[in-house]
């Protein structure tokens, strides 16, 4: 199963007290991973703290027909599974028209249920056997919204697993992203060379923050860029200068010289077509769409990998206060983000009777 994150490397290295290196790299993405898993429950659906899955996933997923549920008998409860869209439902291998059913609630998605249309002629039906004797297929789990992040910046064919994107400033690892219909997901990003140079000299200091570039439109405010070995950070963009802060993610604050090459994380090393999607030829210029997950569900992960890390640091042996009255940390607000979530987004219902 493909594990989907909640939050990016870059974020919870962003929120760390210390600057990070590359040997944290696995520490950090091992503390996300728990922390995703902590919230949505991983493999076991309807499981972990919020009880949902918050990405698109693409199948067909079968319920017994009659189920035991005790419902209306044009009603079919999808118990902890909760529906986006559809594309087909076949019951007792028979196509139903979409005239046939209606999806409820009708404020959703999600849907938690779907019924028969009682003006039609339609039922729920067995066939030879109740045993997943319905079959919908569509896009399942809790619904998310996209933003753009960029486009293309090459071809791409459909085994491709390295690909350059024009920006990166919305794009981290973990990030899952939209190129037409396939989903993929962001695993490694590396540098690449942006085809720009700087247009005058670069002296070490931690003032001069004005990078001249021949085409400011060609980067985004928040990216991350490479000259010799200091990173910077595009804080702002005014025409055809880059307006940077130096020494940026523990690099070193150095001198550089004018006609230098400028490299940006454009290239993502990214897992293709997956969530039930498949991987695809796309061309230069295609647009690519990053999930953006509810805000109090990026936090949480952000404070559950937060808190792991820290602990990780300590030997799990954070306290405050000393002699009788130490107390062991527990992260007051952990805990208070962690009821806001909840509260918010906590699927109550995952079964009917």
């Amino acid at each position: 199963m493909t594990r989907i994150w909640y939050a990016t490397r870059e974020r919870v290295a962003a929120a760390l007290d210390t600057k990070t290196t590359a040997r944290d790299w696995s520490q950090i993405d091992d503390a996300i991973e728990s922390a995703s898993e902590t919230i949505d429950g991983g493999e076991q659906l309807g499981a972990g703290m919020l009880r949902r899955r918050f990405y698109p996933q693409v199948e067909t997923r079968t319920f017994d027909w009659p189920n035991g549920q005790y419902a209306r008998s044009w009603r079919l409860w999808l118990d902890s599974h909760e529906l986006v869209s559809v594309d087909s439902i076949v019951s007792g291998g028979v196509t139903l028209d979409p005239a046939d059913y209606l999806l409820r609630p009708d404020h959703g998605p999600p849907y938690d249920r779907v019924e028969i249309n009682l003006g039609s002629s339609a039922a729920w039906s067995s066939g030879d056997t109740h045993q997943r004797a319905v079959a919908i297929t569509g896009v399942w789990n809790y619904p998310t919204s996209t933003a753009p992040a960029g486009t293309l910046a090459e071809d791409l064919d459909a085994s491709e697993t390295g690909v350059d994107v024009s920006a990166t400033s919305a794009i981290g690892v973990g990030s899952l992203l939209a190129v037409g219909d396939e989903l993929m997901v962001v695993r490694e990003r590396s540098m690449l060379d942006t085809g720009q140079n700087l247009g005058s000299d670069l002296a070490a200091q931690n003032n001069v923050v004005s990078v001249p570039v021949a085409d400011g439109t060609l980067f985004a405010t928040g990216e991350t860029i490479l000259i010799g070995a200091e990173r910077m950070r595009v804080i702002d963009i005014a025409g055809n200068s880059l307006i940077v802060k130096r020494a940026w993610d523990g690099s070193t604050l150095a001198a550089h010289t004018s006609g230098a090459d400028i490299y940006a994380p454009r290239t993502l090393t990214v897992e293709r077509g997956v969530l039930g999607t498949t991987a695809a030829a796309h061309s230069t210029s295609a647009a690519v769409r990053v999930h953006q997950f509810p805000g109090l569900v990026r936090d949480l992960c952000v404070a559950l990998a937060l808190n792991q890390v820290l602990q990780e640091g300590s030997g799990y042996a954070r306290t405050s206060g000393a002699g009788e009255s130490q107390r062991e940390f527990i992260g007051r607000g952990l805990a208070a983000i962690r009821k806001d979530a909840m509260r918010a987004y906590c699927r109550i219902r995952v079964g009917a009777v």
